[in-house]
């Protein structure tokens, strides 16, 4: 029995590994015949599906979106052109004044007494001079003589606007319409060409600096529109470009400008940082289609449209100005086309489209 058994798990093992070898064999002989319609990947022929565009004429508006300061209209550190005594000031820190309003009296008392000795002399050197003119008149003096007498006079007469001009420094007067700052100064100090009286600014008009990449540097016209709007406030105030840069800055590559706008209510204070829109140019009617149409390639730019049959086309374009989410299209497009917005990467020349229109 041991024996028998013996070879019946041999034969058994035999069989199995036999059975192991073989069959995965007769599995790869046999080739199954394909169902009807499953060697086609699946989807095929399903028209690819896109969203696409009809082109029709806009009005496009080449702006920029940058940065700037803004500045006083004008702006001066008061000082004293002569050093001396502050006799008295006459305005209030925040006051608004015109020009040629007094600000500052200095101590004058020196000047005033030489201003009158001066013209002291300038009566005796006058009255000299008469009397020397008719004595030269009647040969009685040389004309040396008379011409030593018309100097001295002469002479009185100059230092006179001299100590005028000193007495008229003595008065601080406001340089143009504007409003005064802090003050720095006291009634009684001493005061040199140096110190600094308070700041004096004018903010109405106001400016506003900034600038630009040069690449735009050809679209900029003086009388060019910007809007501006500060941190505290997203309302956008209409400025005016008056003047910029004849160079561009090597350093940054940009090019600077300043524009105006009026600020009668004073809302806009110089120093302030605000957020700018650059108006640069506005075409009225210009063939604009979303930037993600546009396909960039080595020799230009393509996009696909829908033909009439229903089939992708592809369009060779050239392109003009860009904004943040649309293109120029300057050639190979015409108004009515329907171009692919979604689907550009997966679309091929004639290739069945179903799309959705969106305007």
């Amino acid at each position: 029995m041991k024996k028998q058994t013996k070879i019946i798990l041999i034969v058994g093992i035999i069989l199995i590994i036999a059975v192991a070898f073989f069959y995965p064999r007769l599995n790869t002989q046999k080739t199954p015949e394909p169902a009807p319609g499953a060697g086609a990947p699946a989807g095929a022929s399903q028209d690819l599906q896109v969203n696409a565009v009809k082109l029709k004429l806009e009005t496009l508006t080449n702006q920029l979106q940058v940065t700037g300061t803004i500045l006083p209209n004008e702006s001066v550190e008061l000082r004293s052109e002569i050093s001396g005594l502050v006799d008295r000031i006459a305005f209030k820190e925040g006051q608004y004044v015109s020009k040629g309003t007094p600000l500052v009296y200095l101590n004058d008392d020196q000047l005033q007494a030489q201003y009158q000795k001066l013209q002291f002399t300038q009566k005796l050197f006058e009255s000299q001079e008469n009397r020397q003119k008719q004595l030269l008149a009647r040969e009685a003096i040389s004309q040396e003589e008379y011409d030593i007498v018309l100097n001295q006079f002469n002479t009185t007469l100059s230092d006179i606007k001299l100590v005028e001009a000193q007495l008229s420094k003595t008065v601080i007067r406001a340089p143009f319409n504007g409003r005064l700052g802090l003050r720095m100064i006291s009634e009684g100090s001493v005061i040199g060409t140096a110190d600094v009286i308070a700041s004096f600014v004018n903010i109405d008009p106001i400016k506003i600096e900034f600038s630009i990449p040069e690449r735009y540097a050809s679209d900029v016209k003086v009388g060019a529109s910007v809007y501006f709007a500060s941190e505290s406030s997203d309302q956008e105030v209409e400025g005016k470009v008056f003047a910029f840069e004849p160079q561009i800055d090597q350093a940054t590559r940009t090019l600077k400008l300043r524009a105006q706008s009026s600020n009668k209510e004073g809302k806009f204070l110089p120093g302030m940082f605000v957020r700018i829109r650059f108006v640069l140019a506005t075409l009225e009617s210009a063939l604009l289609v979303p930037a993600e149409a546009v396909i960039p390639e080595l020799t230009g730019y393509k996009v696909f449209i829908i033909n009439a049959e229903g089939k992708a086309e592809e369009r060779i374009i050239e392109i003009g100005t860009r904004t943040d989410t649309q293109v120029q299209v300057l050639k190979g497009l015409n108004e009515g086309d329907l171009v692919l917005t979604t689907g550009v990467m997966q679309a091929r020349q004639g290739m069945p489209v179903k799309f959705t229109q969106i305007n």
